[in-house]
């Protein structure tokens, strides 16, 4: 099976995989194999023991995620399973945001990284108040046209088609 949206394979294992666990975290959740090649077949874990130990304290620790960590074996070859839920709350590795999508691991910046937070947040752009606006920001020619193009289309209080 090829990777997709909630699977990555990955033949070792470097820290720098922590950002898939956090991307998955992220979106739906995930599975990441450690000891399979990108078209799944199992390469083996040579140093299993040691990850077995370290894996589950790691992904707890830098990013605040209870993953499930499981030892495989398949021809003879050990490989690790891990199996990231899907969190409500934003989770960041070393302050970056990252995000599953199709197969691939997105860093979120800029406005993809608000509209991320917002949403996990349970809110939209709307809710956000700016502190140091004044009244005498708002423009009125374009809140003229805004009630305008409302009332044209029907989406005016009052003034339904």
């Amino acid at each position: 099976m090829s990777e997709h949206q909630n699977m990555e394979y990955k033949t070792n294992w470097h820290d720098d995989h922590l950002k898939v666990v956090c991307g998955f975290a992220n979106a739906k959740g995930g599975t990441l194999y450690i000891g399979k090649d990108d078209a799944g077949k199992v390469t083996g874990v040579a140093d299993y023991k040691k990850l077995m130990e370290d894996l589950p304290n790691k992904i707890h620790d830098l990013l605040g995620v209870m993953a499930e960590v499981r030892l495989k074996k398949k021809t003879g070859l050990y490989f690790i399973e891990i199996v990231v839920p899907p969190y409500s709350v934003p989770i960041s590795f070393r302050g970056r945001y990252y995000y599953r999508s199709g197969s691939v691991k997105k860093e979120l910046i800029g406005n993809s990284l608000n509209e991320f937070l917002l949403k996990k947040s349970g809110k939209t752009w709307d809710d956000v108040l700016e502190l140091g606006a004044k009244i005498a920001d708002i423009d009125k020619k374009s809140v003229d046209q805004f009630v305008k193009s409302a009332k044209k289309v029907g989406r005016f209080p009052g003034n339904e088609k």
